[in-house]
C-alpha cells in the first residue's frame, strides 16, 4: 500500500512527539513537497538522500504555547467549533489509507491506540 501512495502528497503535517523515523513519511513526499513537523520528539532519524534526490523539505513549526493553545480552546468552546474525526483502530489504517487515493475522506483519521492494544 505504502508504495502506491509514493510520491503522491504535497504536503504532510507529522504531530508525534515521540522518536520515530521520517523516512517513511519523506516517501511520500511528491517532489518539492514538504514535511511539516509540529510535535517534539527527542530525537530524529533524518533520510537526507530522498530530501536532495526529491526537494523535499523538512521544516518546523512552533504551534504555541499554553496561552495560545488555552485561548484556541476557549474560543473553540465558546463558538461550538469541534473537529470532525473519524475514530480508527490501529488494524484499519490500511483501509484509511486506501480511502485517502480514492478521496473518500471527509475529516481527519485519529488512531484509536488505547483500544488497538492488545495485552497478551
Amino acid at each position: 500500500m505504502r508504495q502506491a501512495a509514493a510520491g503522491t502528497l504535497d504536503g504532510i503535517i507529522d504531530t508525534v512527539s515521540a522518536t520515530h523515523s521520517l523516512h517513511p513519511l519523506v516517501s511520500l513526499l511528491k517532489p518539492e513537497g514538504k514535511l511539516i513537523l509540529v510535535g517534539l520528539p527527542q530525537s530524529l532519524e533524518v533520510p537526507v538522500f530522498p530530501l536532495l534526490i526529491g526537494r523535499r523539505a523538512i521544516i518546523g513549526s512552533a504551534i504555541g504555547g499554553l496561552k495560545e493553545t488555552q485561548e484556541m480552546v476557549d474560543f473553540a468552546a465558546k463558538h461550538s467549533i469541534l473537529p470532525d474525526v473519524e475514530m480508527i483502530p490501529m488494524d484499519y489504517v490500511n483501509k484509511a489509507m486506501e480511502r485517502l487515493l480514492k478521496s473518500d475522506v471527509k475529516y481527519r483519521f485519529v488512531i484509536d491506540i488505547a483500544n488497538s492494544l492488545k495485552i497478551e
